[in-house]
């Protein structure tokens, strides 16, 4: 029995630690992924001097959606495959998402987001790299890359939580019903800096914490904005 218990230990211990390995490794994956994206992104502002857009229409320098301008014009692949954005690069190892990815209304998500509106969501006063949003014509010009004041401390992508292509400043403790928020990176999330730099913020200092040493990394001129927090 003593022989049996030792074994039974030994096991759980073992299976513990494949646990945690395979955990870090997944994690080690998701920010060489980010480093990847931010190679893209350096090579964007290389050629452009500017931030890619959220969107721009047909006929554009660089049309199609934040994705589809990175896949083509920053990581330079110009045929992606079908659903390119659930695959490779775009994909993080650790992501699982809740039933609610399945219904018909959520065809696909995504595992990272671009922080396109920073503190306050709004799309037509964008503190992020969304882009200048033209009502009258509806179009959007990319953010200068001088716009950025700081950009070793301005967050560009991130992980999403939600299956949604952007970063969005939320209530952490929200995200939970649509997926393993709280357990995909052991409470942390994986995030890439304008200037290529990856960092491993905890959630609450993502999410929740409202110093300015919080707030200015989501907004392109390095001020917290707290006025446009929600109540």
């Amino acid at each position: 029995m003593v022989v049996i218990a030792v074994i039974g230990i030994l096991a759980t211990l073992l299976l513990t630690a494949v646990s945690q390995s395979k955990r870090r490794a997944q994690q080690i994956q998701c920010v060489n992924n980010l480093r990847q994206i931010g190679v893209g992104l350096q090579n964007f502002l290389a050629n452009n001097h500017g931030y890619i857009s959220w969107f721009a229409k047909a006929g554009a320098d660089y049309p199609g959606t934040w994705i589809g301008q990175m896949e083509n014009y920053g990581l330079e692949i110009s045929k992606p495959g079908t659903n390119y954005f659930q695959t490779g690069t775009w994909r993080c190892p650790s992501a699982q998402f809740g039933s609610w990815s399945t219904r018909p209304e959520h065809p696909s998500f995504a595992d990272y987001g671009y922080n396109g509106f920073g503190v306050g969501n709004s799309r037509t006063n964008a503190l992020g790299l969304y882009g200048h949003y033209s009502r009258s014509s509806g179009t959007i010009v990319p953010i200068g890359e001088s716009e950025v004041i700081v950009p070793s401390d301005m967050m560009a992508f991130g992980d999403s939580f939600d299956g949604d292509i952007g970063l969005m400043r939320v209530n952490a403790g929200d995200l939970i019903r649509y997926g393993n928020t709280l357990t995909r990176h052991q409470g942390k999330a994986n995030v890439l800096f304008c200037d290529g730099h990856v960092e491993s913020p905890k959630l609450q200092f993502l999410f929740d914490d409202t110093s300015d040493s919080a707030l200015v990394r989501w907004n392109r001129d390095h001020q917290p904005h707290r006025e446009l927090l929600n109540p």
